[in-house]
């Protein structure tokens, strides 16, 4: 019996493989680390990416959606609230209102830590000044109300 076997060569890979972005090359243009960008699709936030060989691949939206996450997290989002921006379907205006939503909830956080830093920053410049011999002559410690509490904005603003 003759059995004949043709061989082909010059294969391509398939279209789709090509347009897909290796995770070293997601990371190197994101400036994520790889381990982040495996975390982030563990835990639901970005696509599962696309097994080739056994490693992961992802498509290029991915690039914009990091970029998100990233811009995100630097405005002071957590995860939990970066994962409702991202929920929205691509070009859906829901995204824009759930933006909207997380920034009107952030902002009063916002203002709170500001007034508290404000409060520290001043006390740290009357510190910075003290010319007193010992703490326990110091006033800067007699005066508790010129702090916020611990982990926590001040009520009230106290006069200068």
């Amino acid at each position: 019996m003759l059995v004949i076997v043709r061989v082909q060569v010059d294969l391509k890979s398939s279209p789709i493989a090509d347009e897909l972005l290796a995770i070293g090359e997601v990371a190197r243009r994101t400036g994520r680390t790889a381990s982040s960008i495996r975390y982030y699709e563990a835990i639901g936030l970005i696509a599962p990416a696309v097994r080739i060989g056994g490693r992961r691949h992802y498509r290029p939206e991915i690039l914009r959606t990091l970029a998100i996450v990233d811009t995100a997290q630097r405005a002071g989002l957590d995860l939990d609230e970066i994962r409702l921006l991202l929920g929205a379907a691509p070009g859906d205006r829901a995204s824009v209102e759930q933006l909207r939503d997380v920034a009107a909830r952030k902002l009063p956080e916002l203002e709170a830590m500001i007034e508290r830093a404000e409060l520290v920053r001043g006390w740290l410049q009357c510190a910075e000044q003290c010319e007193c011999p010992t703490l326990d002559d110091c006033p800067l410690f007699e005066e508790p109300e010129r702090l916020p509490g611990r982990g926590r904005a001040p009520l009230t603003r106290p006069a200068r």
